[in-house]
């Protein structure tokens, strides 16, 4: 016997998986089933199209940080970005103006959210035509939130009483392009996986281009969506909605509040990390690079990123996807 096969860890005592298999380690190593890796950049294949989310500020300070994240994830060239909208239209001046400076002051498309909450069909195809006239041509529809945590959608007596109702209404103020929300794990008021997934098909039906997901974290789920949309007819692209998490607590409870199922495993990679904002970033930049090129090995080709106003995550993410930063473009006009 070699001094390597006196080594304990090349012993079959060296863990319980070995002892029971009554072989060396090394041994079960080698014979043990292969697992393909994920597949190698190619060169010759476009890397995958990107979409960002930003939120309006609140303050300065926080205005200064949404601008250096929007120049320095502009040089990556996205497919369109898009601008939320608080529940009830509580930031919509904030949304406006953002989008507004998002066409004049860089060559970026920008989408802007509109909800349905706490306005009527009049007041909401008003913000509509504001937004085309300003040379915005996506839209993000979506019913919104409740204005009170914890309670229940109620529509406007003369609004819109759906995200369906909101794109039909749309598509009648002016060609936009649309996009609307689909949730792989069941929007939390839906009365069942079928109905949710019958609203996003009327969604699309009424005129929309795309949906985007509401985040989650385990491949399969997304996956086992896709089976699920083709099956009822939806051929429209249904794009991943990956939201890097560098902070688990406020990540965790957000994903509680939209129904977003938090394996345990995820848990268990930020355990300990409390105090330690690096480590944490990370193991965050890990996971969803992980996440990403997972689903990049299954076909999918678009993927829209919740930034939290923060690019250095998504950033390393893209190039990791093979997107490479180019000169940022000159706005027209």
């Amino acid at each position: 016997m070699n001094d390597l096969a006196r080594d304990p860890a090349f012993r079959s005592d060296a863990g319980p998986d070995a002892a029971s298999a009554g072989m060396p380690v090394l041994e079960r190593w080698l014979t043990g089933p292969r697992i393909a890796g994920l597949p190698a950049l190619d060169a010759r294949r476009p890397p995958p199209l990107l979409s960002f989310e930003f939120f309006p500020p609140r303050t300065e300070a926080l205005e200064q940080q949404l601008w250096t994240c929007i120049r320095r994830l502009e040089t990556l060239r996205p497919s369109f970005v898009s601008v939320t909208y608080g529940a009830g239209g509580s930031t919509q001046a904030r949304t406006h103006d953002t989008v507004d400076r998002l066409v004049r002051e860089t060559g970026l498309t920008p989408a802007a959210h509109l909800t349905c909450v706490g306005a009527s069909r009049g007041a909401v195809d008003d913000v509509a035509r504001r937004y085309w006239d300003c040379g915005v041509r996506h839209i993000v529809a979506l019913r919104g939130d409740p204005t009170e945590k914890g309670g229940r959608f109620e529509p406007h007596p003369d609004g819109y009483a759906s995200a369906v109702e909101l794109v039909a209404g749309l598509k009648r103020v002016a060609d936009f392009e649309i996009s609307v929300a689909a949730y792989p794990e069941i929007h939390p008021e839906a009365i069942s996986p079928a109905a949710d997934l019958d609203n996003l098909k009327r969604k699309l039906d009424a005129g929309a281009t795309r949906a985007i997901t509401q985040l989650f974290f385990d491949a399969g789920t997304y996956l086992g969506f896709l089976d699920r949309c083709l099956q009822v007819g939806i051929t429209a692209p249904v794009v991943p909605g990956i939201m890097p998490v560098s902070n688990f607590g406020p990540a965790k409870r957000f994903a509680a509040s939209c129904g977003a199922t938090v394996p345990d495993w995820l848990e268990q990679m930020f355990a300990g990390t409390e105090e330690d904002p690096d480590t944490r970033r990370m193991i965050g930049a890990v996971i969803a690079a992980e996440q990403v090129r997972l689903l990049q090995a299954n076909g999918v080709d678009e993927f829209h990123f919740y930034t939290l106003n923060r690019p250095d995550l998504t950033y390393a993410i893209a190039l990791i996807l093979g997107v490479r930063p180019q000169p940022a473009i000159t706005p027209a006009g």
